[in-house]
């Protein structure tokens, strides 16, 4: 089968290519991927910027059918639509498995990068991984709930309180889940972008949301800044927008060391928290926001093409053009 793959160390070296054809081993099943979102880690890949183990299919945002089962897997599962956790395996045993925090094992492998991840049409993981979602939610969709679980791993309860006001820098898809996630809970959410936002700017709006661009006023201090735009502008403008005593939250990712004007943490108290990747319980906690409806991910969907134009998609990715772009084998 045909699968977006990267095939070897080094900036590039991807393509669309022959990929092996997965079976179900013991305690795993096969999915029909659906369709898989192009997420920035995948960009940070292509650039080699963040580690993989080349030759490997690239995606792990991924929504499909299951259609095989492994020995010890329940038939029930079969035929079940479903959305998968990341990881295709950890060591178990460190202090972090135990405590259950398995996002945290230095022995991690995931799915998209260290194995075959979802730009397929066909991908292995393990049972443990899968989550059935509602009937209602398109399975394109579906994509969003894996970085839906990371902002709820990075926005656990209790972090944004009733009323808070709340910063959310960079509206792009994590930004614009993090805002919903933040208003769930009871903050008054302002997204802060830049003059190419426009767009994204205006569907956050859509969605009840306070805006604004670089080219206005800052809006102010917030007892709760949430930093999605992984830039160092946007880092520093995050930092500068906190309140004295207030909650800094680190999801964007820079990809490569920054510049910041960090003795604000200490003249201020800030807070400074972040999340890596998700655990089952902000997963249990995404599906509960998307089923009574406190977050929407169909607005974001910004386009869905198949495996052959993936390039096209990257591209629109990296130029910050829509919002989430899926890929459909």
């Amino acid at each position: 089968m045909l699968g977006v793959a990267k095939l070897a160390p080094g900036p590039g070296n991807v393509a669309l290519a022959e990929r092996p054809e997965p079976s179900a081993r013991p305690g795993r099943v096969v999915l029909e991927v659906t369709a898989t979102g192009i997420c920035g880690t995948d960009l940070h890949i292509v650039d080699d910027e963040f580690p993989s183990r080349p030759p490997v299919t690239l995606g792990h945002e991924i929504s499909g059918v299951v259609a095989s089962l492994g020995e010890g897997v329940d038939e029930a599962w079969h035929g079940a639509r479903v959305v998968s956790e990341t990881y295709f395996s950890t060591c178990g045993t460190c202090a972090w498995c135990r405590a259950g925090r398995r996002n945290l094992c230095p022995e991690r492998r995931s799915l998209g990068s260290a194995v075959d991840g979802g730009f397929a049409p066909r991908v292995e993981v393990p049972l443990e991984n899968l989550h059935r979602i509602p009937d209602w939610l398109d399975g394109m969709a579906a994509v969003l709930m894996e970085p839906l679980a990371c902002c709820c791993q990075s926005l656990p309860e209790g972090v944004v309180g009733d009323g808070d006001e709340v910063l959310v820098v960079g509206p792009g898809p994590v930004g614009l889940l993090a805002a919903q996630v933040a208003t769930a809970a009871g903050g008054r959410v302002h997204v802060r972008g830049v003059p190419r936002d426009a767009a994204r700017l205006s569907l956050a709006a859509s969605l009840g949301l306070a805006t604004s661009t670089t080219e206005g006023e800052p809006p102010g201090e917030f007892d709760v800044v949430v930093e999605c735009s992984g830039h160092a502008s946007g880092m520093t403008f995050a930092l500068e927008s906190a309140r004295r005593g207030a909650r800094y939250v680190q999801i964007g990712l820079a990809g490569k060391p920054v510049s910041l004007p960090f003795d604000l943490v200490c003249f201020k108290e800030l807070t400074v928290t972040s999340g890596n990747a998700s655990t089952s319980v902000s997963w249990r906690r995404a599906l509960a926001l998307v089923d009574s409806r406190a977050v929407a991910l169909e607005p974001l969907v910004s386009s869905a093409v198949p495996l052959e134009r993936w390039d096209e998609a990257f591209a629109d990715t990296r130029a910050g053009s829509g919002v989430k772009h899926v890929l459909v084998p």
